[in-house]
């Protein structure tokens, strides 16, 4: 049995559409998700979908071991942020070495960083002219968005669309791709060095 948590931080359709993926797997478990935000539609989801969630606030997370404890008991084989808006503190790094992944809304290293997620970034990508955006999911370290990279996909855009088309885009390579490699890396344990599929992390990874 394979079991994962989840951490994200909004409404949780990332979470949402990986818990409905897994559901007919009987050899994977959705152990918990957990959010940093009180009100956030993710709990309601949880609800409805019979999930355990967990609130935590900023000093649980950053000041205790309260987190760290908290995954010790749930056991995870992967822990998933989907669109979780934290830094990852260092204890779970060093505690969860190469079993912590994030889905980034951009290619990156493009429009990474501090203040990088969701409407900003496909804004920038606008802003920019850019003829393609997609998403990255890679392993976290202790930097924002700059993990090995472990899959990309790609999608066209033009000038001509406006953020919430280019969002809509990218949401949709979310819910493509984003649970098939959870599974993959599930099932294969793959190395953070290598991607899942045809890869020159010189060039940002794997071309889809």
């Amino acid at each position: 049995m394979k079991n994962i948590v989840l951490f994200a931080s909004g409404s949780g359709s990332n979470v949402e559409n990986i818990i409905h993926h897994f559901h007919d797997k009987p050899n994977v478990t959705i152990a918990g998700v957990l959010t940093n935000k009180r009100d956030a539609k993710v709990l309601d989801r949880c609800n409805k979908l019979k999930v355990n969630g967990l609130y935590f606030n900023r000093t649980a997370f950053y000041d205790t071991n309260c987190i760290l404890n908290i995954l010790k008991s749930l056991q995870p084989d992967l822990i998933v942020l989907a669109g979780f808006l934290w830094k990852i503190p260092s204890n779970l790094i060093k505690n969860y070495p190469n079993k912590i992944v994030n889905i980034h809304p951009a290619l990156l290293p493009k429009y990474g960083g501090k203040g990088m997620y969701g409407n900003h970034v496909h804004q920038a990508v606008k802003d920019n002219m850019e003829t393609e955006t997609g998403i990255t999911i890679h392993y976290v370290n202790k930097n924002y968005d700059e993990g090995a990279i472990i899959h990309q996909s790609r999608t066209e855009v033009s000038s001509k669309d406006s953020v919430e088309e280019i969002a809509k885009k990218v949401h949709a390579l979310e819910y493509k791709h984003f649970p098939e490699v959870i599974e993959k890396l599930l099932n294969e344990k793959s190395s953070p060095n290598i991607a899942l599929g045809d890869v020159d992390l010189s060039q940002g990874g794997v071309k889809q």
